[in-house]
């Protein structure tokens, strides 16, 4: 199977998304989800299928598909020229037919004959205003389909019909006059020019609100993807050479001066600085750098001058993952939009059938033809399932966008619901409640230099953090060049190394993997563990010849914003609990320092995975926070996964949330994120819901006017979409 993203032209309504993807899933083994607001489709497809069917199958029902560029289509100069396009219809038509109102529902401005005045400045309104709805009904009647352009237009055209055999055959083309005028009920009125001039200019001005507010709502994925340099100063030779983006590749070495962008992620070769990353990460406070530090692309440079050696480029970096992450996110759909995806998909038909009914029953219980007409044009204009269309995509369009420009990416809509269930949240100890930093605080042995050469040495060749701890200090208590080769090594996740060491058979790690071999602490090794482990720290044991040879006291410092979090996750109603595979001492030292009460320590990383389904066993509905390889089992199979950006790609795979800066506050500002993301899609598809179920009868029974109708039509689009705006104030 394959994945492809296409992008729609064409779309009008929820419905036309309804019907691309229902052709599209027709095929064999194609899976396909479309999004309105987003005009993107992601799809499936098994190798049978090529991307020239997919095309094809879009356009045969009356659409455009084409694979998108790199930057949004919300933020191309096509859309930009369709919103000024509709912006230049709507004034046009506003202007004639304001006067068309006022001659209309102003009967002391009436003058003889004043209805042919009328006539003459709503015809251009009707055709060429209307024209975008009329072009898009016929283009989907020759596919035999009808959309929501197809009520507004039928509306409109019998509207304006009505009132052309009124002005020419009827009574009002006989007389030259009406005789009644009311905005809130037509009653017996004879034409209707004001009605299809001025609903055309109501739902011209609605979808043009609609645009902007569709373009704003992608404005936060524009302004990641604007983030990158432009150019950079590349170092060639002797000199600097200053070329685009583009050109850079992975190896360059290039310039970066005091108030310019990093151009792409890469490592400081030479210089040191501070570096606000505030635009990527939404971390305000800028972090020192310096040679052998890794620079993210797209931060600022805010103090020295730096030389970075690129390490990745283009669509490679860690600004185009997030971006690519925040689109997958917003072509997502949650399950409430599926259902009213399947309303919008008969929505159209049953509308029409409907109006169809409502003029039949008013003639059959002794209205008149024209109370009958009224009514049944009302229902036309009435009804509207772009709202619902619009619901779950713009909310999600705002919200992820807005997550990604506070350092917070937002996989999918698939996981919101898990957010506002979740009432645990387990936290990994080392890295994420933690520094992850290891230090090494105490060498206890009757030969504190030896032993830290030979577990330095074997240490080095593992890349736990531990592991890493004792390696530099050894390095730098002995030098580099003082630690001997190591052989035939081996790790035990979870409990240490093994190895050889200048022939001998070293043994390193907690109390268990000693015990393996037979290893078994007593006398003053054992007053050694105790005293380190009463201390909070972690107690390294290590072997060689059969022998314990020493202990070494390895510890790691809370986060100084941890405890803050740990408060915030308690606001939010989660219950905080520490998983590590440190021993319980040094555990319960840090969730002291942090305010968590429940701990589980000395766990192995399969056994993070059974505490998580224990938890669950409970009953309990379980979020985790790790960063670690060994974290990426539970991440996944916790009901909520949360991986700190900091951490490994496995931990970040396998979560549904992704936190760009390491500060476990991110993880409660997700959280409130990802809840209030959700709170607006149910309140939008509440109130799309309820604004047809309410609207829809009134209409039937004459109790709106064709104009109101016209007007409440366009202005429920443009609710749902300003409703999902308000997620851009989030903080």
């Amino acid at each position: 199977m394959s994945t492809v993203e296409l992008s729609i032209g064409g779309m009008t309504c929820a419905s036309c998304a309804a019907r691309i993807e229902k052709k599209l899933n027709r095929l064999d083994g194609v899976t396909a989800s479309v999004n309105y607001a987003t005009e993107k489709a992601l799809v499936q497809h098994p190798d049978s299928v090529d991307l020239e069917q997919l095309v094809g199958t879009v356009e045969a029902v009356g659409y455009t598909a084409s694979v998108p560029s790199a930057a949004p289509p919300s933020g191309s100069d096509e859309a930009v020229d369709e919103t000024a396009e509709l912006r230049r219809r709507v004034l046009v038509s506003a202007a004639l037919t304001l006067p068309v109102l006022v001659l209309s529902m102003v009967p002391p401005w009436q003058f003889r004959n004043w209805q042919w005045l009328v006539l003459t400045l709503a015809a251009p309104v009707v055709v060429w205003g209307a024209w975008p709805f009329h072009r898009a009904t016929w283009t989907n009647l020759r596919h035999r389909a009808t959309t929501m352009d197809t009520l507004i237009s039928v509306g409109v055209l019998a509207a304006f019909g009505w009132s052309l055999w009124a002005l020419f055959i009827g009574e009002a083309g006989r007389s030259g006059m009406r005789m009644q005028f009311s905005l809130l009920a037509s009653g017996n009125d004879d034409i209707y020019l004001e009605v299809a001039s001025a609903v055309t200019v109501f739902l011209l001005a609605g979808r043009y609100a609609e645009a902007r507010a569709k373009r704003r709502s992608g404005a936060a994925l524009r302004a990641l993807l604007d983030l990158g340099a432009k150019n950079v100063a590349v170092l060639r030779g002797a000199g600097e050479v200053r070329v685009p983006i583009a050109e850079l590749a992975v190896g360059d070495r290039f310039v970066v001066r005091p108030g310019e962008k990093i151009a792409t992620d890469g490592v400081v070769a030479d210089g040191s600085s501070a570096v606000d990353t505030s635009l990527v990460t939404g971390e305000s406070v800028p972090t020192e750098v310096g040679v052998g530090d890794v620079v993210v692309g797209a931060t600022v440079n805010v103090g020295g001058r730096l030389i970075v050696e690129a390490t990745r480029v283009g669509g490679e970096t860690q600004l185009a993952e997030m971006a690519r992450l925040v689109e997958q996110a917003q072509n997502g759909k949650a399950a409430a939009q599926r259902l009213a995806d399947r309303v919008s998909g008969v929505f159209v038909p049953t509308v029409i059938a409907l109006a169809l009914l409502t003029f039949a029953l008013w003639l059959v219980f002794g209205g008149n033809t024209q109370e009958a007409f009224t009514a049944a044009v009302a229902v036309l204009i009435i009804a509207c399932p772009c709202a619902l269309g619009l619901a779950t995509p713009t909310a999600l369009m705002v919200g992820t966008g807005r997550g990604a420009l506070l350092g917070i990416l937002i996989k999918g809509p698939e996981m919101l619901e898990s957010t506002r269930r979740v009432d645990t949240i387990v936290l990994d100890k080392t890295g994420t409640v933690t520094t992850g930093r290891m230090t090494l605080h105490d060498v206890i042995s009757d030969d504190p230099d030896e032993l830290l050469r030979i577990a330095g040495a074997l240490e080095s060749a593992s890349e736990h953090p531990i592991a890493q701890a004792i390696a530099a200090a050894a390095r730098d208590r002995l030098g580099g060049d003082g630690l001997p080769a190591v052989d035939q090594f081996a790790n035990t996740p979870g409990l240490g190394v093994i190895g050889l060491v200048e022939g001998r058979a070293v043994v390193i790690g907690r109390r268990a993997l000693l015990e393996q071999w037979s290893l078994h602490p007593d006398g003053a090794m054992a007053d050694a563990l105790e005293q380190v482990e009463a201390a909070g720290r972690t107690a390294v044991l290590v072997a060689w010849d059969g022998n314990i040879h020493g202990v070494l006291a390895v510890g790691d410092t809370a986060r100084p914003t941890s405890a803050d979090a740990v408060a915030r996750f308690r606001a939010l109603g989660l219950h905080p609990v520490l998983l590590t595979g440190d021993s319980r001492q040094a555990a319960l030292d840090i969730a002291g320092q942090v305010g968590i009460d429940e701990v589980v320590a000395e766990v192995l990383p399969e056994g993070k995975v059974d505490e998580i389904l224990r938890l669950q066993s409970q009953g309990r509905v379980v979020a985790m926070v790790g960063d670690g390889v060994n974290d990426a089992a539970a991440l996944a199979t916790a009901d909520l996964g949360i991986a700190m950006g900091s951490g490994t790609d496995a931990a970040i795979e396998a979560s549904d949330l992704t936190l760009v800066r390491s500060d476990l506050r991110a993880a409660a500002d997700a959280i409130r994120l990802a809840r209030a993301t959700l709170g607006t899609i149910k309140g939008n598809l509440f109130w799309a819901f309820a604004y047809n179920v309410a609207a829809l009868p009134l209409a039937a029974f004459g109790l709106l006017n064709p104009l109101i109708a016209g007007a409440a039509m366009a202005l429920s689009s443009v609710f749902v979409v300003t409703n999902s705006l308000r997620l851009r104030r989030f903080n």
